[in-house]
């Protein structure tokens, strides 16, 4: 038998609907060399992330490369704080831009195994991301040019046989996923559901009061940097112009269950990290151009105890 039939009939025995072409072949950055003289051929990508830590992802993958052993799946992270809805739809916004188009899945579902939809969406760019119906996945989308499509996966033949209510990263969103890799039409999904009736996360708004800027936090970056809602031109507005090592005072709001209470934090607004000595703490545009209080070389969250939806009010000093 030859190598090529071999390939067409491993293929058609892993997708359960007809081969299609859109995802499969879109992954051009990511090529895989058959070893044959042939030329390199492209490979899907897949995206992967969670609050899952270390351990529980390798299962998923495992999951995915049984399915569509020629994919290309990128890690973006796995250390989402655990169930943080709103750092996991940070990190998806951050990242899925530079990536390939290709599907994506993101799994941070405090709600798994209950009344909540599993989804499937397709994006203007080409794009498809899975994920629960719990405003994780929206924002990301809406960057890739918007939601043209909506399904909740429904269809049994591609999900492992048996789904446990606890762990639909693996019995569902992994091998659905790794099917539309590898063609499977996304009509095949499941039937359709209205965009405007996703679940939605509110939007931090900044608020310009009183020569100060009232936000909160809206994610924790890896190194412990924090970003609030906001710009600089929001800050500008309300405290003036800023130049480099101008002194600010960053006032964080008692939240409920924090024992510390408010903290203050005086720092000042510079243009990188090295405005600041080693240890000190900036005021600063991210890479993403929002607000962002960092250590130089050090955990501002852990030092100060911040977590997403903190509120913050920023005033010159």
């Amino acid at each position: 038998m030859s190598r090529s039939s071999t390939r067409t009939r491993r293929g058609r025995s892993r997708s359960p609907t007809t081969r299609a072409t859109s995802l499969r072949g879109s992954g051009s950055a990511s090529t895989s060399r058959s070893g044959s003289g042939r030329p390199d051929v492209a490979r899907p990508v897949i995206t992967f992330l969670s609050d899952f830590g270390p351990s529980a992802p390798a299962v998923c993958r495992g999951v995915m490369f049984g399915i569509a052993p020629d994919a290309n799946v990128i890690d973006i992270t796995h250390q989402v704080p655990r169930f943080s809805i709103r750092d996991g739809a940070a990190s998806l916004v951050f990242a899925l831009p530079h990536m390939p188009v290709g599907v994506h899945i993101a799994v941070v579902d405090p709600g798994v195994g209950t009344e909540r939809l599993p989804l499937a969406l397709k994006t203007a760019r080409g794009d498809v991301l899975i994920g629960p119906d719990n405003g994780l996945l929206i924002e990301a989308a809406e960057r890739l040019g918007g939601i043209v499509e909506a399904r909740t996966i429904e269809n049994r033949a591609l999900m492992l046989p048996v789904v446990s209510s606890s762990f639909h990263g693996r019995d569902i969103f992994a091998p659905t996923a790794a099917h539309l890799a590898m063609g499977a039409s996304f009509s095949s999904v499941g039937p359709t559901v209205p965009i405007d009736s996703l679940v939605r996360l509110p939007r931090p708004q900044p608020r310009v009061a009183d020569d100060r800027l009232e936000t909160q936090i809206v994610h924790v970056m890896t190194y412990g940097n924090v970003t609030f809602a906001g710009t600089p031109l929001d800050l500008t507005t309300a405290v003036g112009p800023l130049v480099d090592g101008r002194p600010l005072r960053l006032t964080f709001g008692a939240t409920e269950g924090n024992e510390a209470g408010e903290v203050v934090e005086d720092t000042v607004w510079g243009l990188t990290f090295g405005s600041v000595p080693l240890g000190a703490s900036v005021l600063m545009a991210d890479s993403e151009g929002h607000l962002s209080l960092s250590d130089n070389q050090g955990d501002v969250a852990k030092r100060l105890g911040l977590a997403v939806d903190r509120p913050v009010t920023i005033t010159a000093r």
